[in-house]
């Protein structure tokens, strides 16, 4: 296990204004990071949140990030790459989207899946090279339990959740040994303002205990981390569940 002097002292976190990423922020702050990259629309919460984190100690930076315009992902992470090494990108950007609406609006249903999904490909793929390339670094990519199987009441949400799962663990495969490493999130339910008013599930969690896992991740080395533990053998017992009994059960 990892002590705190191998913790990231440098953090870009892509989607600034994302709970999990902000409790992550200042879990990190806490014990060793210095400098915050906070990537996002610029917006009022944006400045508010990087004002949060200064007023830990940390030196932090709002940068222009848009999830949806792929073709100003390399320009806008390279110049922070450029400002100095980033020990670990945290891609945290991602919508829930609204299944009863969206599966009447293919429009809503594609913004989630090129929110979700095809941003996040972008991002990754310029974040993964740029830590290949100074040699070190974790890209931490936030999944989620939703990208195991499909279920009906999530399916436009879960279906994006799995490309990225997918295309996560490929990319960790393709930087194994350059000093770039990949860590994949699967939270569970994570009770946030975005959740509010949504039903609650079993194994239920908060963005305190997803930020403590990724700190265990990272002083572990883990490839892949699940939110609460217990989760991994639920969804592996229902991944293997018969699809005419799977769809009976009330998920």
């Amino acid at each position: 296990m990892k002590d705190a002097t191998e913790l990231p002292r440098s953090l870009l976190v892509l989607g600034g204004t994302s709970e999990i990423a902000l409790a992550t922020a200042r879990r990190l702050i806490a014990r060793r990071t210095r400098t915050v990259w906070l990537a996002g629309r610029p917006s009022l919460a944006l400045e508010n949140a990087a004002g949060s984190l200064r007023a830990l100690g940390a030196d932090v930076h709002t940068v222009a990030f848009d999830a949806l315009a792929p073709e100003t992902h390399e320009g806008v992470l390279g110049k922070v790459f450029a400002d100095g090494p980033v020990d670990l990108v945290l891609l945290a950007f991602g919508i829930l989207g609204d299944q009863a609406h969206d599966e009447r609006d293919p429009v809503r249903a594609v913004r989630v899946a090129q929110t979700n999904y095809t941003g996040a490909v972008s991002a990754g793929l310029v974040a993964g090279r740029a830590l290949q390339a100074q040699g070190h670094g974790w890209l931490v990519v936030l999944s989620s339990a939703a990208a195991e199987r499909a279920r009906r009441t999530d399916f436009i949400y879960g279906s994006s959740k799995a490309g990225l799962d997918v295309f996560a663990q490929g990319l960790g495969d393709a930087l194994y040994g350059t000093g770039a490493r990949v860590m994949v999130v699967r939270p569970g339910f994570v009770r946030t303002r975005g959740t509010a008013g949504r039903s609650r599930t079993p194994f239920a969690t908060t963005p305190e205990a997803v930020a403590t896992a990724i700190e265990l991740g990272l002083r572990r080395d883990a490839e892949t981390v699940w939110v609460p533990g217990s989760l991994r053998l639920l969804t592996t017992a229902l991944r293997h569940t018969p699809r005419a009994l799977f769809r009976r059960l009330a998920l």
